[in-house]
């Protein structure tokens, strides 16, 4: 609709297809609601599984945004993760028929899809129909160019995955502290879906345009590299996170808000290890106790686990919750560290909060971000390696997080502030991610007269 109410034909129509997961649907989603509020003249066609429509279908949206389904490709009684291998293959085998049925029964045509790389096949429906295709990456750069030029290595050996995992210190590109995070993953996660994953990154070429949830200034070598390699469009369109909902304000009245208005500034430690995969009990045990040695308060969201950790943590201490918002909570004046699994996600909301983080790396791409925070960017550090992290190590560790006044205290949260600065400025008029939004917008805009 225009100013006055009247409903007008939108100029662009966009469709955009994530790959089903919390951690995909996010980052998509916040593109699509910054791309809508720079064109007020597109419509975006946004495609989720039945069962996440369920989730999200309520949820509020700009009105050119509009949700679309597609058939379930696990039950979500059977998704746990013992079984993602199968739920990350089917993603790439079942989805793409009811796909295209979708694309053949919308009433306008469409201009450009946005694909997650991780379907795998929105660039072959692209191509085939004459659309232009952009494909978006929800982890960092730096793990799209390790995955990148494995997959070169691959196929200029002729060699499977699990036949030059030990020789991958040989792949010109790579740094030795990727090799080592290569070998871990290979040797921790399971083989096929890091063949499915390397399989996406092989078909990126076929693409139109390359979008990144980071920050250019966060990696602007590997972005530069990533330029000189492919010949379209790369983008960093980040942090993909929903900032615009910070400005618009809220009227939340939410208890776990009300607790953090109640606590001193810097003083909470906001823990949260992830929405997909858990931590052991034995680990989680350990987490509890130290918490409670170290003296230090904390809001932790334990989804699924929230209902046993209540009865073990002592409300004196913190507080337990299923779910919250996160990135009002992390930009929350009493938070003072954040613990986490190192999401993508999670961490690019960190930064633009400008807090320190206590990595906890479980999967995938996880050691890589957990190196880049605590190598690369100076603003946290490891909690765990491949042992159980006793009680007497957590509590030294939160302590050792939460001392802002501490010289190394002060050092990761000068470091802390310096990312949140690149990340505003990132995202400010004239900024780095401003302009590539505004550059992607008129590229695949329609041109008068056409």
């Amino acid at each position: 609709m225009d100013s006055t109410g009247e409903q007008t034909t939108p100029a662009c129509h966009v469709v955009a297809m994530p790959f089903p997961g919390r951690g995909h649907i996010n980052p998509m989603m916040n593109l699509c609601k910054l791309l809508a509020s720079k064109k007020k003249d597109i419509l975006i066609t946004f495609v989720v599984t039945e069962e996440w429509l369920g989730f999200i279908g309520s949820d509020p949206k700009p009105h050119n945004i509009r949700f679309e389904a597609i058939p379930t490709v696990i039950p979500p009684e059977r998704l746990k993760a013992t079984n993602f291998p199968a739920f990350y293959e089917a993603v790439m085998t079942k989805m793409e028929a009811p796909f295209e049925k979708l694309l053949d029964r919308l009433d306008l045509p469409v201009t450009a899809i946005i694909g997650d790389i991780e379907v795998r096949w929105s660039t072959g429906v692209g191509n085939q129909r004459n659309i232009p295709v952009a494909l978006l990456w929800t982890m960092s750069a730096s793990v799209f160019s390790m995955f990148h030029y494995f997959d070169l290595h691959i196929k200029q050996n002729h060699a499977k995955i699990d036949l030059i995992v030990e020789q991958v210190d040989k792949i010109a590109g790579i740094s030795q502290s990727n090799v080592e995070e290569l070998r871990t993953i290979f040797h921790r996660d399971d083989h096929r879906v890091l063949e499915l994953a390397i399989d996406c990154i092989s078909r990126v070429p076929q693409a139109q345009y390359l979008l990144f949830t980071s920050v250019y200034e966060f990696e602007p070598q590997v972005f530069d590299s990533l330029r000189a390699t492919y010949n379209f469009p790369v983008y960093t369109i980040g942090p993909a996170i929903p900032y615009l909902e910070l400005r618009q304000g809220s009227c939340e009245n939410k208890s776990y808000l009300q607790w953090l208005d109640s606590q001193q500034p810097g003083s909470v430690l906001y823990i949260s290890l992830g929405s997909f995969l858990s931590v052991s009990n034995t680990q989680m045990d350990e987490i509890v106790a130290g918490l409670h040695m170290s003296g230090v308060r904390y809001l932790w969201v334990a989804r699924g686990e929230a209902s046993r950790l209540k009865e073990r943590c002592s409300e004196d201490m913190g507080l337990v919750v299923a779910w919250c918002d996160q990135l009002k909570v992390l930009c929350h004046p009493s938070i003072g560290g954040f613990w986490t699994h190192c999401g993508w996600n999670s961490i690019l909301e960190a930064v633009f909060a400008g807090v320190p983080m206590l990595t906890f790396p479980l999967f995938l791409d996880q050691d890589t971000n957990s190196r880049q925070i605590v190598e690369d960017w100076g603003n946290g550090w490891r909690a765990n390696s491949e042992k159980l992290v006793t009680r007497e190590n957590v509590a030294q560790l939160v302590r050792r997080l939460m001392d802002g006044e501490s010289n190394e205290g002060k050092k990761i949260r000068r470091a802390a502030k310096q990312l949140h600065d690149k990340c505003v400025a990132a995202i400010s008029e004239g900024g780095s991610s401003a302009a590539n939004l505004d550059a992607f917008i008129n590229s695949i805009s329609p041109r008068k007269g056409q």
